[in-house]
């Protein structure tokens, strides 16, 4: 009551934000004047000034105004479109780092050129993130004119590129690309040998389209880099060839809500005879029970032309949300090859993963992030709790006036399908454009039977043909037309009531003529080339005014027919994929309407929706194409797909916390690599810590010359000797101390001949060891100058990468059978932590203890031509790895081979004394708690 009365009196927060922002547009729309004054020329100008002044110190919000301004005018001379004032309220809202909710067709694509622009400024870049390649191209042409014109420069990250062209693109101003273009980006930098071969710069500001999408509906599945192992494949034929002729809940329990399929005891026993084997179960056969519960789930949950189609000889993966087809990516454990061998197709190797994140943690490393989406709101508590982001609400431009009509339920889908027919039928006929909304690619084409037997005319787009998007969604407003859709929906694509002109224009012209080469080196002669561009353009707008008059005189028939009817075929599991579809009609005020058909055996229905309602339709006696519409029913549709929301919020939450533990591992091991990958480079090194209270990214920029990095190589040594100390030298008494085997123990890992009989401290000890190692190094250094502390530069980076490459194989086989603790009363989640912290911190110590041990055996006999085989190797391993095959361990084939360091591992993990201290603080251990420790 007392909340109630407080936003009656006060408003929400959303009502206080956009009141605020009101007052910002007022201050905009007063520079409006002055800004139409300008020349062309004065443009760049202004943005190089702007630029300068951030540079001086100048904060970006001081210039929000002047900033806005200026974009605004630009867009209005370049592209003929200037920004409503609630699209200047959206930009503010996404400058300050926040999620703007703005309605299909209110223009997110434009809103975005305010706050980019503003960040841009700053010289340190902004990344535009896309659900797909097309949108990222199409943005990146379109407000790129824009961008231009302002001064600045504008790059697009596309699957094709090569990383000379994805340098050159995340060195504009603004980037576009698609979220997991980004995401493999940032892992593959991080797998490479030289700091100049990185193509990402920091991750500064990112401004995310269909935000709902990527950071919550694809959040479910991390980010894999996996290479092929040498297991043979012949096994997952050979299980395949067992599972046809099981019949369901005999021989298995099938559970779709939970996407889980369970042998019974009779299914046990058929499969044990035909694969002639006494006990599935027995510790010896685990790998073939794994490949049989693969091959399983492959037969009953994964649908073709559903969950996956087969191209060319490959199973390519569909994007449940967005209908798409993902090439390049891989179900993981084993799920794709039992795929492939129910297709009867090629099967790859399975992967070994050699990097991973996940897109909740990727997203989070940028220093601001925001995003646009028509359907946020009901997602905000999400938002809030794992990437710190509040969402705001914009209201429309114009007043929505589309009719959501109560959805309309049918015993049996064959039903469903014969009244959503006869009604797309009825509308064809009197003219009024259909765009009818499928979940699936096989769904879409049964549609397609239907209304070819009544002899209506249809285009159907789904992941088959996705290349024709544009041109069927930009048309489906146009009279009589029908478009099936996947889910896809046209995202990213306005449909424009009559059809739209711009789209047409460009289909009837063709490209514009291209420029002449270089013939022999010389400059090609334009002359000819610049009359045939101006014969084009002339053409392209007297053919523009031909079809603007059409489509305009086109819409208002349209107009009056009722606009766009969305008939949706079926309700899906998430409701902002049901409301990003209606959302395609009733664009900026137009007319429209939209009903969803469905029937008792939908899959959201059947595996989701409440008994009662299939037990009140029977009671009921519902004859066969009787229908129901009621709010109930709509309302209990709604109820289910809550639940399933709730369930895969909990499968990402259930990601994040398991990943989380991953993440800071990640980053010292990342930061590690790049601080080694900086020395000698001459490159600035760009990172950013996490303030633990505020969560607010604080940035160091800092150069790492030789002379650090054999500080660094000296801080090992002195790490792996205090660790020799703390096995041998345990106490402060001598009489406890295992001298002998400390001395084997130096000779193994320091190569070092040494006696120690007769000391009296162990600092005494320590201090003899690191002065006679140390005497070595520098003799080397010495010998070979800075062409030996490349060779160590090398042998750090080789020893982390295989190192890391086993934890991380480890930490996927403790995943796998960390659930089996909760039967001994155990948290699995807490046990991950516990055991995963301790084997990366020994994994720590067996790099430096590796490394040390290999930089003590170098003989100097040529170290030049030891570190350019060593780069050899490195980069044909880097090269496997992007191409994503496994490479060679890549072992060093040194003067002197150097063992794996025998020394005794320590009861408990330890932390190094030059580590990053456990507390979160960002200092070196042994300058935080591990004084504390020293001093008592």
């Amino acid at each position: 009551m007392i909340e109630w009365t407080l936003k009656k009196l006060i408003g929400t927060k959303n009502e206080r934000e956009l009141k605020k922002s009101r007052l910002k547009v007022i201050r905009i729309n007063e520079l409006e004047s002055r800004m139409r004054e300008l020349k062309d020329e004065d443009f760049p100008a202004a943005t190089a000034r702007m630029k300068q002044e951030v540079q001086n110190g100048k904060p970006l919000d001081d210039l929000l105004f002047e900033a806005f301004a200026l974009i605004r005018e630009g867009a209005r001379r370049v592209i003929g479109q200037r920004h409503y004032d609630v699209q200047l309220v959206g930009g503010m809202f996404l400058h300050e780092g926040c999620i703007a909710e703005m309605r299909t067709g209110e223009g997110k694509t434009l809103t975005a050129t305010l706050p980019t622009y503003l960040n841009a400024l700053s010289g340190r870049g902004v990344h535009v993130v896309t659900v797909n390649d097309y949108l990222a191209r199409r943005d990146a042409e379109w407000m790129g004119r824009v961008y231009r014109f302002m001064g600045m420069t504008t790059g697009c990250i596309l699957h094709e590129l090569t990383d000379k062209q994805r340098q050159e693109s995340y060195r504009s101003d603004i980037t576009y690309g698609q979220n997991n273009e980004f995401g493999f980006d940032y892992l593959r930098d991080n797998m490479k040998f030289r700091l100049q071969d990185y193509v990402q710069r920091e991750l500064n500001y990112a401004i995310v389209d269909e935000v709902d999408s990527i950071l919550i509906d694809e959040a479910r599945t991390p980010l894999i880099i996996s290479g092929p192992t040498e297991d043979s494949t012949d096994k997952y034929y050979r299980v395949d060839q067992v599972i046809p002729g099981m019949v369901p809940d005999q021989d298995y329990t099938l559970d779709e809500k939970g996407r889980s399929v369970s042998l019974t005891d009779d299914g046990i026993e058929k499969l044990q005879k035909r694969l002639s084997i006494s006990n599935l179960y027995d510790p010896g056969e685990i790998e073939t029970l794994h490949h049989v519960e693969q091959a399983l789930r492959a037969h009953t949950l994964y649908k073709r032309d559903k969950d996956y189609v087969v191209k060319d000889g490959e199973v390519m993966i569909v994007d449940e949300f967005t209908g798409r087809l993902m090439p390049g990516r891989r179900w993981s454990d084993g799920l794709h090859q039992a795929v492939e061998a129910k297709e009867g197709v090629k099967i790859e190797n399975e992967n070994q993963t050699l990097a991973t994140i996940s897109f909740q943690n990727y997203f989070r490393m940028y220093s601001k992030l925001s995003g646009m989406t028509g359907t946020a709101d009901t997602e905000a508590e999400e938002f809030a709790k794992i990437y710190n982001l509040d969402v705001r609400v914009i209201p429309t431009n114009r007043p929505m006036v589309r009719k959501d009509l109560q959805d309309l339920v049918y015993k049996t889908e064959r039903e469903k399908f014969e009244a959503a027919a006869k009604e797309i039928e009825e509308l064809n006929k009197k003219g009024q454009p259909v765009l009818v909304g499928t979940v699936s690619i096989a769904k879409s084409e049964v549609v397609s039977s239907f209304l070819k037997k009544r002899g209506v005319p249809h285009n159907v787009l789904n992941a088959k043909q996705h290349q024709r998007e544009a041109d069927i969604v930009a048309q489906a407003g146009r009279k009589g037309a029908v478009t099936i859709s996947t889910n896809m929906a046209g995202r990213g694509t306005d449909i424009l009531l009559g059809g739209n002109a711009e789209v047409m224009t460009k289909a009837a012209m063709g490209p514009e003529p291209e420029p002449p080469a270089p013939v022999d080196g010389q400059p090609a002669d334009l002359t000819g080339y610049q009359q045939q561009l101006e014969d084009y353009k002339k053409r392209y707008e007297e053919t523009k005014a031909q079809f603007d008059a059409q489509t305009k005189a086109e819409r208002a028939e349209v107009m009056g027919l009722g606009g766009l009817f969305i008939l949706g075929t079926e309700r899906h599991e998430s409701r902002r994929i049901d409301n990003q579809l209606r959302g395609r009609a009733g664009r900026q005020g137009d007319p429209g309407a939209s009903r969803f058909y469905l029937s008792l055996e939908d899959d959201l229905m059947r595996i989701f929706g409440s008994e009662r309602i299939s037990g009140l339709m029977e009671r009921l006696g519902m004859e066969e194409g009787e229908v129901i519409e009621h709010a109930w029913l709509s309302r209990a549709i709604e109820g289910a797909q809550k639940r399933v929301e709730g369930h895969n919020f909990d499968i990402r939450k259930n990601l994040l916390e398991y990943d989380d533990v991953m993440n800071q591992q990640r980053r010292t091991i990342y930061k590690l690599r790049r601080q080694v990958l900086a020395a000698g480079a001459g490159l600035p090194l760009v990172e950013y810590d996490e303030d633990k209270k505020t969560r607010a990214k604080i940035r160091t920029e800092r150069t790492i010359s030789w002379a650090d990095f054999k500080e660094m190589v000296l801080d090992a040594l002195e790490d792996v000797i205090v660790g020799q100390a703390d096995t041998y030298l345990p106490t402060k008494n001598p009489t406890t101390w295992d001298l002998e085997s400390l001395e084997r123990n130096v000779k193994d890992v320091f190569n070092l001949e040494m006696s120690f009989s007769g000391k009296g401290s162990r600092e005494e000890v320590e201090e003899d060891i690191y002065k006679a190692a140390e005497k070595i190094i520098l003799q080397r250094e010495e010998e070979f100058k800075e062409e030996f502390l490349r060779f160590l530069q090398y042998r750090y980076l080789a020893t982390i990468d295989q190192l890391w490459k086993d934890h991380l194989l480890a930490m996927d086989h403790l995943r796998q059978g960390i659930g089996l603790r909760g039967y001994g009363q155990k948290d699995p989640k807490q046990e991950y932590k516990k055991e995963g912290y301790s084997g990366f911190i020994q994994m720590l110590g067996a790099i430096k203890t590796q490394f040390v041990s290999q930089m003590m055996r170098v003989q100097a006999r040529n170290t030049a031509e030891e570190t350019a085989r060593l780069q050899r190797q490195m980069a044909q391993r880097q090269k496997q790895a992007m191409e994503g095959r496994a490479g060679e361990d890549g072992k060093i084939d040194e003067a002197a081979a150097a063992p794996r360091a025998a020394a005794a591992k320590p009861e408990a993990p330890r932390v190094g004394r030059n580590d990053p201290c456990p507390c979160g603080s960002g200092r070196k251990y042994k300058k935080c708690h591990g004084a504390a420790e020293a001093s008592v």
